[in-house]
């Protein structure tokens, strides 16, 4: 126990560290007030929005001086598509609410209420919406990532409730936010804490950013391929080598070796059944309900690749199973003719809007025969397999973004707490 302190209550301190009453944390840490992290003097470094009586709908402008509303904010980045405005006058009757860049802004009303996000260092001076509010931060003495990174991170482990009133909506009490007590180790470790969290942010921006063009590029794919509007090299020619053309039909043009037919030619909708007859947590086949998988069965539906879709519920997302499974009677299955691909046929699905087939005025609804007489186009097995070939290389492509995207998630998540409350320390030569 020579590297270990012990307190009155017997739980040890590790050498190093001392325990205040936010905590235990690094000795050559402090702790205070988020109030006293804004520049001394400033009056309203932490401040709300207008009074709804002080900000209407008649004081919004096309132009002006921008509104920054808590909806901005809720995803932990700046987001913001669309802007009302107020004129000058306004904004300097109401300059208290005043938010500039480099100020954290944080929800202040509603079921997200303690979100929040920097305003960027290159927009413009906004004013405060009423459900919303600004801190902002004394950056002589404290790295305003920082501290907007340990509030982040309190409001995703629901630590703000204790700073929440709760009325009509939820909404944090600022008497609260403003004696909010917050570990503080030097600006120049606070500066090396937030680089590292930075870097890991910019990179989980870029794969975000990478995933969404890559889904778009698919959808585009989807559009052109599934249609016939573009074919691939080894199916685009006759054999003498002049170029296939389109033909009227049903739906439209589609290519000239292509076919109209209803779903009934392709598959049978099958209906599932109830869980409760195989489930057990020991069970190999999972259960597929509307939401995604919700158990494991002892014994399957059925064995071979299917299209799943909602019968009750969620009736717009297909969705492709290849492996065994059970399901429940809210989802059909649907057994493929066998001169068919059954992952093209997935991506037809995916192509109806199913909603125009609900046959419900409350949750939606599909029925068997509805969706057997769809008619669909469809090329030889040749193309339909070649087409869902590329669809589904592009589908692992995304998922492994996906699976990357969630462990780097995972890994910001570990860093920020032992970065946040010192657990971990970053070498000297990583702080400036």
């Amino acid at each position: 126990m020579a590297d270990m302190n012990i307190t009155q209550d017997k739980n040890p301190i590790p050498a190093g560290f001392k325990l205040t009453e936010i905590g235990v944390i690094p000795e050559d840490w402090t702790y205070d007030s988020l109030e006293r992290v804004c520049p001394p003097g400033k009056k309203y470094g932490i401040v709300d929005g207008p009074f709804g009586s002080n900000l209407k709908t008649e004081h919004y402008k096309k132009s002006g001086i921008p509104i920054i509303s808590s909806g901005f904010v809720t995803t932990g980045q700046f987001l913001a598509n669309e802007y009302i405005f107020v004129d000058e006058e306004k904004f300097r009757q109401e300059k208290r609410s005043a938010v500039a860049p480099g100020d954290i802004v944080m929800a202040k009303i509603g079921a997200r209420c303690g979100a929040s996000a920097i305003l960027p260092i290159k927009h413009e001076i906004g004013i405060l919406s009423g459900n919303a509010l600004k801190i902002t931060v004394n950056k002589n003495k404290h790295e305003t990532y920082f501290i907007w990174q340990f509030l982040w991170d309190l409001y995703s482990k629901g630590k703000f409730e204790d700073i929440t009133a709760v009325g009509a909506q939820p909404a944090i009490s600022m008497p609260h936010l403003k004696k909010l007590l917050i570990p503080l180790p030097t600006k120049s470790e606070q500066t090396a804490i937030a680089n590292v969290l930075s870097d890991t942010d910019a990179l989980i921006t870029e794969l975000e950013q990478l995933i969404t063009k890559k889904e778009a590029i698919k959808t585009a794919t989807m559009q052109q391929l599934l249609t016939g509007r573009t074919r691939l090299p080894q199916f685009a020619k006759h054999s003498d080598g002049t170029l296939k053309g389109h033909k009227p039909s049903e739906l439209g043009a589609i290519p000239e070796d292509w076919q109209v037919v209803p779903f009934k030619d392709v598959l049978t909708i099958k209906h599932g059944k109830n869980q409760k007859e195989v489930e057990s947590p020991s069970g190999q086949y999972p259960i597929y309900a509307t939401g995604g998988q919700i158990g494991n069965a002892t014994s399957f539906l059925f064995d071979k690749p299917s299209v799943l879709i909602g019968r009750k519920g969620t009736i717009d997302k297909p969705r492709y199973a290849e492996t065994p499974f059970w399901t429940v009677d809210t989802l059909f299955y649907s057994e493929i003719k066998k001169d068919f691909c059954v992952k093209f046929i997935y991506y037809k699905f995916c192509m109806i809007d199913w909603m125009q087939y609900n046959e419900a005025s409350g949750v939606p609804s599909l029925n068997a025969h509805t969706i057997e007489n769809v008619l669909v186009t469809l090329p030889n097995l040749e193309e339909q397999t070649a087409i869902a070939s590329i669809l589904s290389d592009m589908d692992d492509e995304l998922k492994a973004l996906e699976q990357k995207l969630a462990k780097i998630r995972d890994l910001k998540q570990g860093m920020m707490q032992q970065l946040l409350t010192g657990r971990i320390r970053l070498p000297l030569e990583q702080q400036p």
